[in-house]
């Protein structure tokens, strides 16, 4: 089976906005990211498993608010208390996932394809998100996620690097290309290139 884009009928490669002039380093990229698998991770509250008992990918579920563990293949971010979004490019990870968490203690829940996911890459992403996010940007820093709205739209925010800043956004499918041209209206100002 085909994948079809969350974005298909939006997203078009280019330069846009203010970007004439301007080096290459200084554009905000603008991707959509696909081909990732995206678990939902809940440990249901009679549970008595240690977190620390489970190991997935060589990673430990974390429960400090708003931290990400990861390595170069997999992201876990913390979604709340007992519950995490596990974002991963290994496809094989299936099985794994679902010998590590029992039924009797995990609810996990396939969301690869109910959710778009946009990532930014420059300099200006924060300067981005403040034009439509309540969140105080100044305080995320790499390896940490946040859920919140951008205009409205219910969305997860995973900083993935901070020099340059790397920035993934997942919304549900529905929301996506509401998302995304509010993300690149935003980013006109700035003059940015879809990768």
């Amino acid at each position: 089976m085909t994948t079809i884009s969350a974005l298909e009928k939006v997203y078009k490669k280019g330069l846009f906005g203010d970007h004439e002039d301007k080096k290459d380093e200084r554009l905000i990229k603008i991707s959509e990211i696909k081909s990732l698998i995206i678990f939902q991770i809940v440990q249901y509250k009679n549970s008595s498993i240690s977190i620390k008992d489970t190991n997935i990918d060589g990673l430990q579920l974390n429960d400090e608010a708003s931290k990400v563990i990861s390595n170069n293949d997999t992201r876990i971010l913390w979604s709340g208390p007992k519950n995490w979004l596990l974002v991963s490019s290994k496809k094989e990870l299936l099985k794994s996932i679902h010998s590590s968490f029992k039924e009797t203690d995990f609810a996990i829940t396939d969301l690869s394809h109910s959710r778009a996911i946009i990532q930014l890459e420059g300099n200006n992403s924060k300067e981005i998100l403040k034009k439509g996010c309540p969140f105080n940007f100044n305080e995320l820093k790499k390896n940490n996620c946040v859920n919140s709205v951008f205009n409205g739209i219910s969305i997860t925010i995973d900083m993935i690097e901070d020099n340059p800043n790397k920035i993934r956004l997942f919304a549900l499918r529905s929301f996506g290309e509401s998302l995304y041209d509010s993300i690149t209206d935003a980013s006109l100002e700035f003059g940015y290139k879809a990768l």
